[in-house]
């Protein structure tokens, strides 16, 4: 054996040897870790790096560190982000189906939101993400929206008049809200902490545990328990990335959705009741209990003016599916 042949064979025994590099895969999200969402991306991280044997990682990337939720579904679709839990709101600008699903006190129960989302509908759902350059992998949960504001307590829709509110960027919500009197303002998450603190914004609407992840009572005195409309989360990935994939990799993948998806139902789960009493300890007042129906009629002219434009046959099947 000569001298290159032997260099030759040492090279090539490194090269069989040497370790191949992990592939890291980072995961957005607006809420801070410490919540339902960071539940998620835990449980997502730990069951993708387990079924890859290390092959995938995932780089948690919360608090916005990427960005608002919009600006992350972009990212999706450039692949400049690879991965991301967000709420509908944003995503009905880019999939119009979703915002079927954004109506309000369109569902009964968490029990019928899960059966609707993990069925037929929510997964013909999903598979329209594909014409947007995005993979809708699961239905993960942010729980039942309800008002929070610093100016008075809301028990009635009209209340509601002339709070300035903000909104998801999420035409059949500002609808919604406009009906009943409030200047719905749309704004990204990342903004309204502060605009909450300087006051640019009266109040916002989100489920309890991102009330309480938080911290809402050191700008908020008010929460009143609407429940007015259920709100989804999606775990969704960029095309562009997904189809870099292996079919075996895509699998683990959709494994580690559903494990997100699981994570943030049972963290909704568990903070519904202690969240409101956490919310009661730190000096917020709570109106627990409205009167919906007159809730739903004031809210009205967002079906009139947004259900047919998306989809009035899938609103239907939706509630037709709860009965």
């Amino acid at each position: 054996m000569t001298k290159f042949t032997t260099i030759a064979a040492l090279m090539a025994s490194v090269a069989i040897a040497a370790p191949v590099s992990a592939k890291t895969l980072n995961l957005a999200f607006t809420p801070p870790i410490n919540s339902h969402y960071g539940d998620a991306g835990k449980a997502f991280k730990s069951t993708l790096e387990e079924l890859s044997g290390g092959d995938l990682e995932v780089a948690l990337k919360p608090s916005g560190a990427l960005g608002g939720e919009r600006d992350v579904i972009e990212g999706l679709q450039i692949g400049t982000i690879e991965l991301t839990i967000s709420s509908t709101g944003p995503i009905g600008n880019f999939v119009p189906e979703v915002y079927a699903l954004d109506f309000p006190f369109l569902f009964d129960s968490y029990e019928s939101a899960h059966e609707v989302l993990d069925g037929e509908i929510g997964q013909e759902i999903l598979a329209e993400f594909t014409d947007h350059g995005i993979i809708g992998l699961a239905w993960s949960e942010n729980g039942f929206r309800h008002v929070t504001n610093s100016v008075h307590p809301v028990e009635t829709p009209e209340d509601m008049e002339g709070l300035k509110l903000r909104t998801m960027e999420n035409e059949v919500h500002i609808a919604a809200f406009q009906a009943t009197g409030a200047a719905p303002t749309p704004m990204s998450w990342t903004e309204v902490l502060t605009s909450l603190q300087q006051g640019t914004i009266d109040g916002q609407e989100n489920p309890v545990p991102i009330i309480t992840a938080n911290n809402m009572w050191e700008m908020q005195d008010f929460v009143t328990l609407t429940g007015h409309v259920y709100s989804p989360a999606v775990v969704a990935m960029s095309q562009i990335h997904w189809d870099q994939l292996s079919e075996e990799e895509q699998g683990w993948v959709r494994e580690a959705a559903q494990a997100a998806a699981d994570a943030a139902r049972e963290t909704v789960a568990n903070n519904e009741t202690a969240g409101v009493e956490q919310m009661k300890e730190n000096g917020m007042q709570v109106v627990e209990s409205i009167d919906k129906a007159a809730w739903a009629e004031a809210v009205q002219p967002a079906y009139d003016e947004y259900a047919d434009r998306y989809s009035p046959e899938l609103i239907e099947r939706i509630r037709a599916a709860q009965q």
